[in-house]
């Protein structure tokens, strides 16, 4: 097996780690993001008047194509970004560290990849995660379940067609910044950090490589999502509502029509709708993430090395 497909399943594995515990925070902060009504209830009160009026399940709709759809974008990037690490290192000689242009042309690479492959997963997430929600806004009582994947997706077809599947595509390839912001935020964090620490190693006359934690991951992971979240949530905004088929967001001729008719008739605040909810779920699905997959990937690679030296022997 290839370091490329390792780190892929490792980011797979991690990935549904990572949303099955934050899950709630996403369809807290879809349902924000789509909401067109300027509320001020905190996310504590979101939650309980989700559960009053739906039940506690409703903090899980569609998480299992959430769960596919983490999976293969994860899968996907890290395969994408490991391959084009691996290209961009072997194409020059000197630092086997990525510069800051260089991480952020791999994660381009991977991140556009992503986002065309993935993109009808997050399609019919996004449905599931607010069905409930319009149809209360419809109905107060004799609330409808929320579909599953198939008849969600028979729902965007018969409606949309097969391009209903690559809704919001467009903010989504220009989110392609938010995992690069990431990545190459990651990176560079974490060669100041092995260059702080060797540099303590050298002056004490010690000649050991220093070897990041699993804390280490988990913090860096964290502040990395932090900063491309924070950068980037208007398109976010944007995305979500395209994805979910809102019929405001039919009124968006392009991505930037869209923030500027958000601005006038939300105000600012409407591009930052449930940011509270999103940066909680984005930094502790990161932090999760980083020191998730880097485990999993050493555990990984050191089963296929045992397997594969009795096959050697043979």
């Amino acid at each position: 097996m290839s370091d490329s497909a390792i780190h892929a399943l490792a980011g797979a594995a991690g990935g549904i780690m990572a949303m099955t515990a934050t899950y709630p925070l996403v369809v807290l902060s879809t349902r924000a993001a789509v909401e067109t009504k300027n509320h001020s209830k905190t996310v504590v009160q979101t939650v309980l008047d989700i559960i009053e009026r739906e039940g506690p399940r409703a903090l899980y709709s569609g998480l299992s194509s959430s769960l596919v759809g983490i999976a293969v974008t994860n899968g996907v990037y890290y395969y994408f970004y490991e391959r084009s690490r691996g290209i961009i290192l072997n194409s020059r000689e000197g630092a086997k560290a990525l510069s800051t242009l260089e991480s952020m042309l791999a994660g381009l690479i991977a991140g556009s990849a992503t986002t065309v492959i993935s993109n009808p997963i997050w399609v019919i997430q996004a449905s599931q995660a607010v069905h409930k929600s319009e149809s209360d806004s419809r109905t107060s009582k004799n609330t409808p379940r929320t579909p599953g994947m198939l008849e969600t997706v028979n729902q965007i077809l018969a409606k949309d067609g097969v391009a209903g599947l690559w809704r919001g595509i467009g903010p989504a390839l220009v989110l392609v910044i938010n995992p690069v912001t990431q990545y190459t935020v990651f990176e560079q964090l974490k060669n100041i950090l092995i260059e702080s620490r060797t540099a303590k190693l050298r002056a004490r006359g010690s000649k050991a490589v220093p070897v990041l934690r699993d804390w280490d991951y988990f913090l860096l992971g964290a502040l990395s999502k932090l900063v491309a979240t924070a950068l980037t949530y208007p398109y976010i905004v944007i995305k979500s509502r395209l994805q979910v088929g809102q019929s405001q967001a039919s009124k968006y001729k392009s991505s930037l029509h869209g923030l500027a008719l958000i601005l006038k008739e939300e105000g600012i605040r409407g591009l930052y709708k449930g940011i509270g909810s999103k940066l909680l779920q984005s930094v502790l699905t990161a932090a999760i993430l980083f020191a998730g997959q880097r485990r999993i990937y050493e555990l990984t690679k050191q089963a296929v090395a045992s397997v594969s030296k009795p096959a050697a022997l043979k």
